[in-house]
């Protein structure tokens, strides 16, 4: 016995069998990526652009708003990228981009007192510490670097958002 075939649709001009059409199967859920792997990722993309950050200031002698964006960039991709559309780890990228657009301040800050006073950056860190680096900061800070925080933290959330 020979399975049934299908009569051709109307219309269609040929006589060969119709396929039926694909029954759509849902679904699986959605991947949320493994977030540890993400925050991890972005650390160390943080660390890596704060010394970049402040090695481009120290090297231009001021600041860039491109170099701020690059920071978010690199964080939130990072973050993103490796940790997959988790809705933490965009808040986590620009917490850490704010973070590091800050380290990058400050690093630059220690190169430059380490250039005027010629001594070696371990130096700076070991007299000054990160304390005094940041007092140092908040008595120079400008609207400017508030901006710049701003901008890495804004670009980190959508970076790792579209990652």
């Amino acid at each position: 016995m020979s399975p049934p075939i299908q009569p051709p649709a109307p219309g269609s001009g040929s006589g060969a069998p119709v396929a039926a059409p694909a029954v759509p199967y849902p679904a699986g859920p959605a991947r949320t990526g493994n977030i540890g792997l993400g925050i991890a990722a972005a650390v160390v993309a943080a660390l890596a652009a704060a010394a970049a950050y402040g090695g481009i200031m120290n090297a231009i002698d001021r600041q860039v708003g491109y170099a701020a964006v690059g920071v978010g960039l690199l964080v939130g991709f990072a973050a993103g990228r490796t940790g997959g559309r988790n809705p933490v780890l965009p808040v986590v990228g620009a917490v850490l981009s704010l973070c590091a657009v800050h380290l990058g301040q400050l690093f630059f800050i220690a190169l430059a007192l380490a250039d005027q006073s010629h001594v070696s950056l371990g130096e700076v860190f070991d007299k000054a510490g990160v304390g005094g680096l940041t007092d140092i900061w908040q008595e120079g800070a400008g609207a400017m670097d508030y901006v710049f925080l701003a901008i890495g933290g804004f670009v980190a959330f959508g970076a790792a958002g579209r990652a």
